[in-house]
């Protein structure tokens, strides 16, 4: 068997340091703040994210240069036979069109998997790589493994503020201005490629229980198999606010009893579409071999 690397980005909000623990390498997303490059996790900070957010400097996304990509990938190929690269969902970024085509340049032996995660759900597709390598599957066959389950997983997410829809053009300013004053919290949808509306309702407390509610549906109907297998896994995240999401995590915790519920900080890709103060459950189900 030979042996194969396995490569992430941040956006699946895996540190430097839980990186090296776990035996992968992690590419920093780079930001622009003020027209100044910063690397997520390494000169960027979620607390500096934040405060540089909430007082509304411009900040941009960007994806990791050809080189970056294409340096490391040398590198860990002159120890491993193979490596596994799994960047955020092709649907939110073009990093992963960039990391396919760039891959065509090393003879099959760089498989870049698109299985439409981000955040805590491509956290899980981490796991599963490092699971199905464990037990003999080649880079191809892992890349094979997670692409054909691309679809087993949701993500639903509720906002603080409209403010970050309307700058990025996702909602009219007539539309936020409305939405502020009735206190309109809108619930947004992972599901496979895209962030989508999934509904709108009066207050944070509120969009909480449609979100469980979705997500209870999704685990008694699309996913029923899976769960009585034991196959799903349960997660949350959150941009900011680690408090309130701590409560979350209680909430959900009780309406989900014997799920171990993994909760991570909001991938700062999506964090900086939407702002600070979102809360998100997801579950994806894990590989099988």
């Amino acid at each position: 068997m030979g042996k194969i690397a396995i490569v992430t980005d941040s956006n699946s909000g895996i540190t430097q340091e839980q990186g090296r623990d776990m035996g992968i390498s992690v590419i920093p997303m780079p930001f622009y703040i003020n027209e100044k490059m910063y690397l997520e996790g390494i000169t960027l900070s979620q607390e500096e994210f934040y405060d540089r957010l909430t007082k509304d400097e411009p900040i941009s996304t960007s994806q990791p240069s050809p080189a970056e990509i294409c340096g490391l990938w040398d590198t860990l190929l002159r120890e491993y036979d193979e490596v596994v690269h799994i960047p955020m969902s092709s649907g939110l970024s073009a990093s992963c069109a960039t990391a396919m085509g760039l891959a065509q340049d090393y003879d099959g032996r760089v498989q870049v998997v698109d299985n439409q995660r981000i955040s805590v759900t491509q956290r899980q597709s981490v796991l599963d790589a490092l699971s199905l390598r464990d037990a003999g599957k080649s880079a191809a066959g892992i890349r094979e493994v997670l692409e054909a389950e691309k679809k087993e997983s949701s993500i639903y997410i509720t906002l603080e503020t409209l403010k970050y829809l309307k700058k990025g053009g996702r909602i009219t300013p007539a539309a936020a201005a409305i939405g502020t004053v009735l206190n309109l919290k809108p619930v947004l949808q992972i599901q496979g490629e895209k962030l989508d509306a999934y509904s709108k309702v009066r207050g944070k407390k509120q969009a909480k229980r449609v979100m469980l509610k979705a997500m209870q549906d999704d685990m008694q109907k699309r996913f029923n198999g899976y769960v009585e297998k034991g196959e799903m896994c349960l997660q949350a995240a959150y941009a900011g606010n680690p408090e309130e999401a701590a409560e979350f995590l209680k909430e959900i915790e009780e309406i989900f009893p014997g799920f171990d519920v993994h909760m991570d900080p909001l991938s700062l890709s999506v964090a900086c579409h939407i702002g600070q103060g979102a809360l998100a459950v997801a579950c994806s189900k894990k590989a099988t071999i």
